[in-house]
């Protein structure tokens, strides 16, 4: 009794999360075309705040420091998170070995402005100038994280035999790591660059602290927008950016169907 209940409440639940995460951005595409600059106030539909984003410089200046950012941290986080977990879980256990795990991960547990305050002070102190310089240093640092934990689940499923099989036929380990073990890591490490080119984009907190003056990303635009309002040509920008999302991830859904219907 109490199952078929719990049965019945299952779509219930699955119809409040979906609403809470859609619902607003739905609101967000319609008021995007909203006449009016009130969010509260329908003035008809218009294409004049797309015009309007179209003609803003600094917003298309914004995006494309986000886009070159997430860009370079997601690359830096691969390589660094990836090399990593390769080198921790081929090296020695020990307590030495998870003290040092334990702090190549503290960047995700530590609060953003602590993180921000600490690079603040770091970047002052080696008088590196704030810029685009110290944002990919910093994105790049605490993105590191979640390509490690994810690149280190993935070895520690591996069958080390075809390591081992590699090494006997004469590989060394440099070609034994970039011939079985990285071709067999790499989703995990794409899957890394993804979270890290999300959590890039989407920064704010620490951007705000090591950006300086003449660097500006998209996400500290919109929210110095705030002080003065938000215009519906910020929900222009988030629903082209939502769209080309929708579009890239219906691409590569595709693309990987079509991959595995010419693997059968």
């Amino acid at each position: 009794m109490k199952h078929h209940n719990h049965s019945k409440l299952f779509p219930v639940y699955i119809g409040i999360i979906l609403a809470l995460i859609y619902v607003p951005i739905v609101l967000v595409i319609l008021y995007s075309f909203n006449e009016s600059r009130l969010s509260s106030v329908w003035g008809g539909f218009s294409l004049h705040w797309y015009r309007e984003l179209f003609r803003d410089r600094s917003m298309f200046e914004a995006l494309r420091n986000s886009l070159v950012l997430a860009t370079l941290t997601s690359f830096g986080s691969a390589i660094i998170g990836t090399l990593g977990a390769y080198g921790m879980m081929s090296g020695k256990t020990g307590k030495t070995a998870k003290t040092i795990e334990y702090f190549s991960i503290l960047p995700i547990m530590t609060p953003e402005i602590i993180l921000g305050i600490a690079f603040l002070a770091f970047f002052s102190f080696l008088a590196i100038p704030f810029g685009m310089t110290t944002l990919v240093i910093a994105h790049t640092t605490f993105c590191v994280p979640y390509v490690y934990l994810l690149v280190k689940a993935r070895l520690a499923g591996l069958e080390k035999s075809y390591i081992e099989a590699a090494k006997i036929m004469g590989a060394t380990d440099t070609r034994a790591f970039y011939d079985i073990t990285l071709p067999l890591v790499l989703p995990a490490v794409i899957s890394g660059m993804l979270i890290s080119f999300a959590m890039s984009f989407d920064d704010v907190i620490i951007s705000v602290f090591v950006a300086g003056v003449h660097t500006n990303t998209l996400p500290m635009k919109i929210y110095s927008q705030i002080k003065t309002g938000v215009t519906p040509k910020t929900n222009a920008m988030c629903t082209l950016i939502f769209v080309l999302t929708v579009i890239l991830c219906l691409t590569a859904a595709m693309l990987a169907k079509k991959k595995e219907q010419k693997n059968l």
